[in-house]
C-alpha cells in the first residue's frame, strides 16, 4: 500500500491572505477581463452612434454652402464635395467614393443612400437631408443605390454571417489545445479543414435565408477570414500561455467587433474604432463582401490583402514559435549533458491531488495525473506514459512518479496503479525530469523531452534499497 500524507492547511496571516489574492486573481482575471472590455468596448462606441465625417457628394455649385450649414449644426458629421451633376452623385455612391449623393433642388430634391453600409447611418441621411429640403421649401426623393438582399432588411444580416465564423474559429484553437496527441501540423490542418466547413455552411445557410446574393466568390473570401483568426491566434499561444484567451478575445472580439462597420456603421463610432476599422479581419471581410455584392466589385482586392496579411502574420508567428522551441530544446539538451539530476529517496509516496474540472474555453491544459487506460470524453490524453516493476519483472504499486520543469519545479505528482502503470497529461512542451521514489526501494531518474501530440513513454525499474550491516528486518 502507498503511504498517504495530507498536505498541510495554509493558516491565517498574510501568507494565507496573498495565497487567495493570487488564486483569485489567477482564476478570475479572465471574467473580469471580459466584463471590462465589454463595458468599455461595446457600450462606449453603441449606447449613442451619432455620424462622423460622412462623405457626401453634392452636385453642383452648393457644396460649401451646405457644408458650413452642416457644420453648424453637427459639428463633424458630415464632408461634402461637389461633383458636376446628379448621375455623378449616384456613381460617387456607388463606385464607393462617397456614402451618399445630394442633388440639390428647388422643389424635388433626390438624395443616393446605400443601404447595404447600414440601415442606421441611412437613416441619419434621410433625417439630415428632409431637413435640409424641407428648409429650402422642397420635398426629398430618396434613391436606393445598393439595396441588400431582400431578406436583410435591416442591412445587418451580412455581420451577423461573418460573426458566426469568427467566434468559431477563436473557440476552435482553444479547443484544440486540448487535444495533446495532435501535432503542431495536425491543429493547423484541422483548422484549416473547420474554416472550409464554416464558410461553404455559413454560405449556403444565408443564402437559403436571402440574407446575401447568390456570389459563391463569397465562399474563399470567408475561409480567408477564418484562418486569419484561427491561424493568428494559434500562432499567439506560445508567446502568451495561460494569458491567450484574453489577448486573442481582446483582439478578435472585443476590438474587431466594434470595429467591423457591421452593427453599427463605422462612420457612426468612435475614432478608435474608425482607425482600427480598416486593420481588424472582420471589417476587411463585411467590406469585401459588401464589395463583392453591392458595389461591382469594388476595392474588394484591397481588403483581401489586408486579409492575407493576418494569415501571413499567423504564419509568421508559428515559425516563430517553432523557432523558439526547438533553441529552447537546444539549450536544455546542452544543460542537460552536464546536469546530474538526484531524486528525492527520502520523500514518501504521496497521492496525487485530483485535478480541477476546468473549462477548456478558457484554460490551457495543466499537468496532471491521470488514469493509464480509462480516458473519458473530455479528458486530456497522456503525454507521459510508464510502467514500474522490481528485479524480477512484477509491477511495483504505491511508486510516486514525480515530474519536474527545467528550474526543479514540481509539475505533477502520479502514483502507480496494481499493474505498477502511470500516466500525466498537460505537459508542458520541454525537457522535463521524472523521478520514481518508493521508501523501500531506490530511486530512478530519467529526463525526457515532453512534446504536444508525441507521447512519450518511460519505465524504470526500482532495485530494493540494501539494509544495513548489523540491522534487523
Amino acid at each position: 500500500m502507498a503511504e498517504h500524507k495530507a498536505e498541510p492547511e495554509s493558516g491565517g496571516g498574510p501568507s494565507a491572505l496573498r495565497t487567495t489574492v493570487r488564486t483569485l486573481a489567477e482564476t478570475l482575471w479572465f471574467p473580469a477581463f471580459f466584463f471590462t472590455g465589454f463595458l468599455v468596448c461595446y457600450l462606449l462606441p453603441f449606447h449613442n452612434p451619432v455620424p462622423h465625417h460622412v462623405d457626401v457628394a453634392v452636385a453642383g455649385p452648393t457644396a460649401p454652402q451646405l457644408e458650413q450649414a452642416l457644420e453648424h449644426k453637427s459639428p463633424g458629421a458630415f464632408d461634402l464635395h461637389q461633383v458636376a451633376d446628379a448621375d455623378a452623385a449616384h456613381d460617387a455612391v456607388t463606385g464607393r467614393e462617397a456614402t451618399a449623393g445630394y442633388v440639390p433642388d428647388a422643389k424635388q430634391p433626390q438624395l443616393y443612400v446605400a443601404k447595404a453600409d447600414g440601415y442606421s447611418l441611412e437613416s441619419v441621411l434621410q433625417k439630415t437631408f428632409t431637413s435640409v429640403a424641407q428648409h429650402n421649401g422642397g420635398q426629398l426623393q430618396v434613391h436606393e443605390a445598393a439595396p441588400t438582399a431582400p431578406g436583410d432588411g435591416m442591412g445587418t444580416g451580412l455581420f451577423y454571417v461573418v460573426l458566426a465564423c469568427t467566434i468559431p474559429s477563436y473557440i476552435s484553437v482553444m479547443m484544440l489545445l486540448r487535444a495533446t496527441t495532435f501535432g503542431r501540423r495536425k491543429k493547423v490542418l484541422t483548422l484549416a479543414a473547420v474554416g472550409a466547413v464554416e464558410s461553404v455552411v455559413a454560405f449556403f445557410v444565408a443564402r437559403g435565408m436571402d440574407v446575401i446574393p447568390n456570389e459563391p466568390l463569397a465562399i474563399p473570401l470567408i475561409f480567408l477570414m477564418t484562418q486569419a483568426v484561427a491561424q493568428t491566434s494559434f500562432g499567439l499561444v506560445p508567446f502568451f500561455k495561460q494569458f491567450f484567451p484574453g489577448v486573442a478575445m481582446g483582439l478578435f472580439v472585443l476590438l474587431s467587433m466594434p470595429s467591423s462597420g457591421g452593427a453599427i456603421p463605422v462612420q457612426m463610432v468612435p475614432g478608435f474604432f474608425r482607425a482600427l476599422h480598416p486593420v481588424m479581419p472582420m471589417g476587411n471581410l463585411i467590406e469585401a463582401l459588401r464589395g463583392l455584392f453591392y458595389f461591382d466589385g469594388k476595392d474588394v482586392w484591397r481588403h483581401v490583402l489586408v486579409l492575407c496579411a493576418w494569415v501571413v502574420a499567423g504564419a509568421a508567428l508559428l515559425a516563430l514559435g517553432v523557432w523558439k522551441e526547438r533553441r529552447a530544446a537546444r539549450k536544455e539538451a546542452a544543460n542537460g549533458a552536464e546536469a546530474e539530476v538526484a531524486g528525492d529517496e527520502s520523500q514518501a509516496a504521496v497521492t496525487p491531488a485530483e485535478p480541477p474540472v476546468e473549462d477548456p474555453s478558457f484554460e490551457l491544459p495543466r499537468p496532471s495525473a491521470v488514469p493509464p487506460h480509462l480516458h473519458r470524453m473530455g479528458q486530456q490524453q497522456p503525454t507521459l506514459t510508464g510502467r514500474v516493476t522490481e528485479e524480477g519483472g512484477q509491477a511495483v504499486q504505491g511508486v510516486a512518479i514525480t515530474v519536474t520543469g527545467t528550474h526543479g519545479r514540481e509539475l505533477v505528482r502520479a502514483i502507480t496503479d496494481e499493474n505498477g502503470e502511470y500516466a500525466a497529461a498537460g505537459l508542458p512542451d520541454e525537457f522535463v525530469n521524472v523521478i520514481a521514489s518508493s521508501p523501500d526501494r531506490l530511486a530512478a531518474v530519467a529526463r525526457v523531452r515532453a512534446r504536444d501530440g508525441h507521447p512519450v513513454r518511460q519505465d524504470f525499474r526500482l532495485d530494493r534499497r540494501p539494509v544495513p550491516a548489523g540491522t534487523g528486518r
